[in-house]
């Protein structure tokens, strides 16, 4: 069984279609996993194992047929439970969507599900999406594979624990502050936010509305580098839906040359210094890339500085308002203490509506600072987050957002950035790599990556 789940989501694809394994052994080995890990991680929490059979027989009989429904035919993806999945409940981590069935999927789950791919279940995330760890008052925390004390992160939380566990080989997850990034960082996997505006936003829960639409992405989450590759293009494009939605076709990583790019590097953000451990794996990073003959120059944008604030005033400005509409109409009348501490946190730095326009317009002058940075550079490097995955806590921090600004700066630029496990601290917590590129070359954030992946090892098996 396990050189079915601990392998690519790309090899058993291919697998299956040269019917070297049918599709129903595969999802039958993933259901036996998540069955065996799930109690202890709390990661899965919609588990859509008879349904995931049908389909995988299914699969079978019209690959027998010389029928392939796409790139994904017959394998197993688990989704984050934002995202509207047709015939199963879907929350978004708050109670007045306990029992909430939707009638359609969500956008990317259509596309994946057009692909050929089969769902498994729904993943565990904080309520409306908006935290670090994975709790909510429908399902409890969520563990970390690595250490069951610590979190998985947040907000795609669950996704990062079963992929990483070897319960799934493949997911979707949103980010909008670092939720793809932070818990593929904490559990050791790999991640990609897109260039904001790739993949439409549609059938999510927070939607993507107004100003903060920009921050917004949908992502694909797994293992392995290749099967990021191999997603992004499926889920890329215009839906109809989504105004900010922009068609842009993506490049393939497999053109780039390491060798011609220019890379920028830095350990300290100026916000919060990093652990030593994390410095020391940016610097690996950066030398697997000098080796290549790409260039590497240790410098960073001017302002990065301002991200944390910026982010803040940002969901601050309406003082929880927008939030509090959410709840209502989704008819959530009790909230996770979460939430109420971040209402906490923000509430002092709402705005007027003139306060808000002269941020709008602070915001896009800082986008532009950091866009012309990139006019001598392909590529980033830096940390994920200043720390590898904290013990679980009853509380929300100020303290937690400003250790994830790593990840936060390019959520209010809106480039693209992949992490990749790098090394690992003392206490055998997976420390990642960030890999920011320029917009819409998400080609060239993959091949990094994938380089990184083959000389500093990647995603390691958990004591699970």
């Amino acid at each position: 069984m396990d050189e079915l789940i601990y392998t690519s989501a790309t090899s058993l694809a291919q697998a299956i279609r040269d019917k070297q394994v049918s599709s129903q052994e595969v999802v039958e080995a993933y259901i036996h996993r998540i069955e065996a890990v799930n109690p202890q991680l709390n990661a899965v929490v919609q588990l859509t194992a008879d349904t995931a059979l049908t389909q995988s027989r299914q699969a079978d009989v019209a690959l027998a047929r010389g029928e392939i429904k796409g790139p994904l035919h017959g394998v197993p993806i688990s989704i984050k439970d934002s995202f509207d999945t047709e015939g199963v409940i879907s929350t978004a981590g708050t109670k007045g969507r306990a029992s909430y069935v939707p009638q359609q999927d969500a956008t990317a789950v259509a596309r994946m599900r057009a692909a050929g791919a089969i769902l498994l279940g729904k993943t565990n995330l904080p309520e409306l999406s908006l935290a670090y760890e994975s709790n909510n008052l429908i399902y409890g925390r969520t563990n970390n594979p690595y250490d069951l004390s610590r979190t998985s992160g947040g907000s795609s939380g669950g996704e990062s624990a079963i992929i990483a566990a070897g319960g799934s080989p493949l997911g979707l997850g949103t980010d909008a502050g670092g939720s793809i990034r932070v818990p593929s960082h904490f559990c050791g996997i790999t991640g990609l936010k897109p260039t904001s505006g790739s993949i439409p936003f549609t059938g999510l829960m927070p939607p993507a509305f107004g100003a903060s639409a920009r921050i917004r992405h949908v992502g694909p989450m797994a293992r392995y580098v290749v099967d990021l590759a191999l997603t992004f293009p499926i889920l890329a494009g215009m839906d109809w839906r989504d105004p900010a939605t922009v068609p842009m076709p993506p490049g393939e990583p497999g053109n780039v040359e390491l060798k011609s790019l220019r890379v920028a590097f830095y350990t300290d953000n100026g916000i919060m210094s990093p652990t030593h451990e994390t410095i020391g794996v940016v610097r690996t990073a950066v030398h697997a890339l000098a080796d290549v003959g790409a260039f590497v120059e240790e410098t960073r944008p001017a302002g990065i500085e301002q991200s944390y604030e910026i982010f803040r005033d940002l969901f601050a400005a309406d003082g929880g308002a927008g939030a509090q509409r959410l709840l209502q109409m989704v008819g959530t009348t009790e909230v996770h203490p979460f939430l109420y501490q971040l209402g906490e946190i923000l509430r002092p730095y709402a705005m007027t509506t003139a306060e808000f326009s002269s941020f709008l317009v602070r915001w896009d002058i800082f986008r532009s600072t950091l866009l012309s940075f990139l006019e001598k550079y392909d590529v980033i490097i830096c940390p994920v987050c200043a720390k590898p995955a904290w013990h679980h806590s009853s509380t929300i921090t100020e303290e937690q957002f400003v250790a994830g600004s790593y990840s936060i700066t390019y959520n209010l630029t809106g480039w693209p950035a992949v992490v990749v496990r790098g090394g690992t601290s003392p206490e055998g917590l997976p420390i990642g790599v960030q890999v920011v590129a320029r917009p819409w070359r998400e080609d060239v954030a993959l091949a990094v990556a994938q380089h990184l992946e083959t000389i500093l090892g990647g995603w390691q098996r958990p004591n699970l």
